[in-house]
């Protein structure tokens, strides 16, 4: 295995539209993220992967894109990303940028030229149907549903026909059968890798091949979601080894895939193993759902199965140990707030800092969502119209037609998994806006910023900001750092249903963490093991007593042990 930059990096996403308001507009900008830079390299992060900020017409927040080679005005200018890249490198920051390849925005100009006629030379740039005729009317050409919900067809008059858009209405697939779509990919890739940034998060990456056009059978919904329609099929891994081959292999840049809950083992194999000549990494969300959040209706009633969990952190971890490398994330801006989803409301700062620890011990590249270091939360919605994000209002139209005399279910699951959560404004203090911006933010802050926020935290040395610096001095700077990047992870007790603890060896060192999800006192066996050191832990003082250490509540522990012969 050959180590690589990317390897010992500990990464920072950056929803930037949410980030911080430098110019008092009311949305984040990239000289917002400038200007937080120095916030960074104090946490320790040398890495940050920032979301699109491309030039969009912002249906889905800038997964929309309009304009590979513009930054939407909203965000500022090419130059001011020229400025905080060149910035980011002088702190020691890599800096690495979502890259788009399923689809473009509507308003894009490939396809304003690929809707105007059916002989346009852009036509086949995006996935053009005729239709099919039932009951003497045109429909789709298929039943298949949209993740944003509805038909994944979109009927377009003026030239008679139907385009693929498996997310929203503005947002036309690319033709990846088409090999004019893959040179004007490169090319883009070329171009930002020349301005001076690290690498590509890759998003929806998985869905770059079609299934033959055929329905979807045996469900009662008019638009079934099959994810095997378009996720994880065999030309996808053609289409990434020849961008492997034209861009990224000619780069020391890291590339990062978005495979979603859907890739095998096997897929993730393919699309990331050291010899798969595709991609550095893949993220995956198995892990962002072990619990029972489709059941309850409030954050507070949610209980994670920590079987589960380290089920799924341990067959990745398995099947990459000699193979392949991995991101570790709890969450990213798709994915409900770490504190709401695995944390416990009346433990906040020793569940905050156990899920901090639990994570980053392990073998891979640690990934911290923004706010996740202060512990942040999910919104209190109480009206639909506060959704800002699409795919959220559509949920709430899903659990509304299921149940539609009851709108304040409907409201309360949906807003348990919206993407919204993750996006409201970073709480840096507790002036007004959450210091983010002195103008109304363009969504809503969370109420309990003056609680929760950066100033609070860095005048408490016991807060769990303090915890994610430690966790990454630890793994940047101290004697057991190759240990942790690279050693061996084995876990221990798979069928404990309070605790997740593991091993972290090399051939000198061994170290021991143990993670409590349980607001009980639970007792746990160290009886084979000699304790050498404290590493870090949650709380200032444990109690060991014959070979047993008593934890508290959420209690995280590492120690450097010797095993007993």
């Amino acid at each position: 295995m050959g180590k690589k930059w990317w390897m010992e990096s500990i990464g920072y996403q950056i929803y930037p539209k949410s980030f911080y308001d430098s110019n008092d507009d009311g949305i984040g900008d990239l000289n917002g993220i400038y200007e937080k830079l120095d916030y960074l390299k104090d946490l320790g992060i040398n890495l940050i992967w920032i979301c699109p900020f491309y030039d969009s017409p912002m249906d889905d927040n800038g997964y929309d894109v309009r304009n590979f080679f513009d930054v939407s005005k909203e965000f500022g200018t090419m130059d001011d990303a020229k400025k905080l890249i060149d910035k980011a490198h002088q702190l020691g920051i890599k800096v690495i940028l979502d890259f788009v390849l399923n689809h473009t925005s509507d308003e894009h100009p490939w396809f304003i030229e690929s809707r105007s006629s059916v002989d346009n030379p852009y036509r086949d740039y995006y996935i053009w149907h005729e239709g099919r005729q039932q009951d003497g009317q045109k429909i789709e050409p298929t039943n298949w549903g949209s993740f944003f919900g509805g038909s994944c067809w979109k009927y377009d008059e003026l030239t008679d026909s139907y385009y693929m858009k498996i997310f929203s209405d503005k947002m036309p697939d690319l033709n990846w059968k088409n090999e004019k779509v893959h040179e004007e990919m490169i090319q883009i890739a070329k171009k930002w890798l020349d301005q001076g940034i690290d690498g590509f998060r890759i998003d929806a990456v998985s869905h770059l091949d079609r299934a033959p056009y055929e329905d979807v059978k045996g469900s009662t919904d008019r638009y079934p979601l099959d994810w095997n329609k378009f996720s994880n099929l065999p030309k996808v891994h053609d289409y990434l080894n020849k961008l492997n081959q034209e861009v990224f292999s000619k780069y020391d840049c890291v590339t990062i895939g978005e495979v979603g809950g859907e890739a095998s083992i096997d897929e993730g194999i393919k699309y990331a193993s050291f010899d798969s000549n595709e991609l550095s990494m893949v993220f995956n969300f198995d892990h962002n759902w072990c619990n029972n959040l489709h059941e309850v209706t409030s954050t507070k009633q949610l209980k994670t199965n920590v079987v589960l969990l380290k089920s799924v952190f341990n067959k990745w971890q398995k099947a990459f140990k000699d193979i392949g490398w991995l991101p570790l994330n709890w969450l990213n801006h798709d994915q409900p707030r770490l504190m709401s989803q695995y944390g416990d409301h009346l433990y906040p700062l020793a569940s905050g800092k156990m899920l901090a620890t639990a994570l980053h011990m392990m073998r891979g590249t640690p990934f911290i969502y923004q706010g996740e270091e202060i512990g942040m939360t999910n919104f209190p919605f109480e009206d639909v119209s506060q959704f800002n994000d699409i795919s959220s209002i559509h949920a709430y139209r899903y659990h509304l037609e299921k149940e539609p005399d009851d709108p304040v279910k409907a409201l309360k699951k949906a807003a348990l998994s919206s993407r919204d959560n993750p996006r409201t404004p970073m709480q840096w203090s507790n002036e007004s806006y959450a210091g983010f911006s002195k103008e109304q933010p363009w969504m809503m802050v969370n109420p309990n910023y003056k609680k929760i926020n950066v100033v609070n935290n860095l005048k408490n040395q016991d807060a769990l900001w303090y915890h994610y610096q430690r966790l990454i001095d630890l793994r940047k700077n101290s004697t057991y750092k190759d240990l942790i990047i690279y050693g061996e992870y084995e876990l221990l007790d798979p069928d404990d249903k309070n605790l997740y603890t593991y091993k972290r060896f090399n051939h000198q060192q061994t170290l021991l963490i143990i993670n409590s999800f349980s607001r009980k006192k639970i007792k746990y066996d160290l009886s084979k093991y000699d304790i050498l050191n404290k590493i870090v832990s949650n709380y200032q003082k444990h109690t060991i007593k014959n070979q047993t250490i008593y934890l508290k509540p959420y209690e995280s522990i590492v120690f450097e042990v010797k095993e007993k012969l």
